[in-house]
């Protein structure tokens, strides 16, 4: 389907729309608000927004689930007690229903605001330093007025009462509850962490990743405390029914203590230079014939990261010293070094020391000079 460029205003039917400055202020009624409002701004309302819709789905799913079908079934044991055993289909359904909400709303809001819908989420964000602190208050308020609305706007919207609140079941006792929270949040973060938060080749595809990690959090989850991972989602539904359970710390406490698990763990792992472990995973094809990391001399992430290839010249590669022919590259690779002391006994030697010589860099040329397409090109 083709589309059109959106233009700045509204367009009406039958009325022309011409664009007439291509460098004018999409929102010039805005233009007095500084910068740095202004972002503020957009952050609160897209996580407003961005919770608002992932919760709406997901508590409108659920609602479906527990007025279709009882919570629980009953079956007699061998000595005649009854056992109270979880409905699989509507676990699953509830499951589903928030793992491809969120998956779909953080793909949507991803490019806005991160998609984070989540105070343990943003937590785990400003701590590693990927988010600032006054932006995480920021949309923490966003977030859990974002779950009082959708929550409020369920329990008006469907005819039986709201069923959608989260509790302990299954024989839970509060300290089970507590850490089966924080161990499916810290999975969930964890998620977030090294799809979202580490940028690669798949960063674009990390929605996917972060809805099954909460499919199959809430597969574990829901029947035991419901399944919160997120202070958001417990809270909303509590504020409208006006009935906030004695054990109802746990849906705070517990996601944020898997927050601070998950990202104790990856900065651990991140002081230990994860990267050079598995090396090239973001390579394409001509990275990987070029360049062939030695995971024995590789001691720093810097050591195995992608090259780039430059633009319009796939025979030339660059690295964080400059850009260099391919060719030249695998001779430089296969010659042979001296010893780190050759050189260096001091008694009139005379022999270089240390590696070769860095390759001469290629000197970069104007568009059109360097091939024939006019694209940018690089030339000796």
């Amino acid at each position: 389907m083709n589309l059109d460029r959106p233009g700045r205003g509204i367009t009406l039917p039958f009325m022309k729309y011409r664009e007439n400055d291509q460098h004018e202020r999409r929102l010039a009624g805005f233009g007095w608000l500084p910068n740095k409002v202004r972002n503020q701004f957009i952050a609160v309302v897209g996580e407003f927004v961005g919770t608002f819709l992932f919760l709406f789905f997901a508590f409108s799913a659920t609602q479906v689930a527990n007025a279709a079908t009882n919570n629980t079934s009953t079956q007699n044991n061998d000595d005649g007690s009854i056992t109270q055993a979880p409905n699989t289909s509507a676990l699953l359904y509830i499951a589903l229903a928030f793992g491809f909400s969120l998956a779909v709303n953080a793909w949507v809001f991803f490019r806005i605001t991160g998609g984070l819908f989540n105070p343990a989420v943003t937590l785990a964000l400003c701590l590693i330093g990927a988010c600032k602190w006054v932006r995480g208050v920021l949309v923490f308020i966003g977030q859990i007025l974002g779950a009082i609305a959708a929550a409020g706007i369920v329990s008006c919207l469907f005819p039986s009462a709201m069923n959608v609140s989260t509790t302990l079941g299954g024989g839970t006792s509060i300290v089970r509850g507590l850490f089966i929270e924080m161990f499916l949040t810290a999975m969930l973060v964890f998620t977030i962490l090294m799809l979202a938060a580490e940028k690669h080749k798949g960063t674009f595809l990390a929605p996917i990743g972060i809805g099954l990690a909460l499919f199959i959090a809430e597969l574990t989850g829901v029947y035991f405390t419901g399944g919160s991972l997120n202070p958001a989602r417990s809270f909303g539904p509590c504020v409208i029914l006006a009935t906030f359970p004695g054990y109802h710390w746990i849906y705070w406490l517990g996601p944020f203590l898997g927050s601070v698990l998950a990202v104790g763990f990856y900065k651990f792992i991140k002081v230990l230079e994860y990267e050079t472990a598995n090396p090239g995973q973001d390579f394409n094809d001509k990275e990987a014939e070029v360049f062939q990391v030695d995971e024995d001399t590789a001691a720093t992430a810097a050591d195995v990261a992608r090259p780039n290839v430059a633009i319009g010249r796939s025979e030339y590669v660059a690295d964080g010293r400059g850009i260099y022919h391919s060719q030249d590259v695998r001779q430089a690779a296969a010659a042979p070094r001296a010893p780190a002391n050759y050189g260096n006994t001091g008694y009139g030697n005379t022999h270089p020391s240390g590696p070769a010589p860095a390759l001469p860099p290629i000197k970069q040329v104007s568009s059109g000079e360097g091939n024939a397409t006019g694209s940018r090109g690089y030339d000796v």
